[in-house]
């Protein structure tokens, strides 16, 4: 199998947990039914998870379905999908402009652990989305080489 077949192979399955994951950690009590939580809040998650979710089974296609075009899709599919991961550092850097947190109470709850001392919170959601920006990073990587 060559680089750039694995390289495929990796961001289909990046692109296709991006969308799964997205729905099953938002679409739960936690977030999406979650009754603290305004309707529109509620509503505009609900619509940007289904849009992410759709987004991914476009990104797929474009890895996957045999064609022209097959290395200026594998771009398009990993810029695709960078937007969202690009979204939350953008939204994490930002979020003293408008109250916003990087975890929510009644969900998944920060990693808090002891170094040297001091306590270091860890959070999942901005970790997975750094981690799997770097995936991609090293996937694009392999594709290229």
């Amino acid at each position: 199998m060559t680089h750039s077949a694995i390289a495929r192979c990796l961001l289909a399955l990046v692109c296709g947990t991006q969308g799964v994951a997205t729905l099953a950690i938002d679409l739960n009590r936690s977030h999406a039914s979650n009754p603290h939580w305004p309707g529109h809040a509620r509503f505009n998650l609900v619509w940007q998870v289904i849009s992410y979710a759709l987004l991914s089974l476009v990104e797929m296609a474009l890895i996957l379905v045999a064609g022209a075009y097959r290395e200026q899709r594998f771009y398009l599919a990993a810029i695709l999908a960078g937007i969202p991961m690009l979204s939350c550092q953008f939204a994490f850097v930002g979020r003293r402009m408008y109250g916003g947190a990087v975890y929510n109470p009644d969900g998944i709850q920060p990693i808090r652990i002891s170094f040297f001392g001091s306590e270091l919170t860890i959070d999942l959601n901005l970790t997975s989305e750094v981690v799997a920006l770097l995936m991609l990073l090293a996937i694009v990587a392999l594709f290229r080489h």
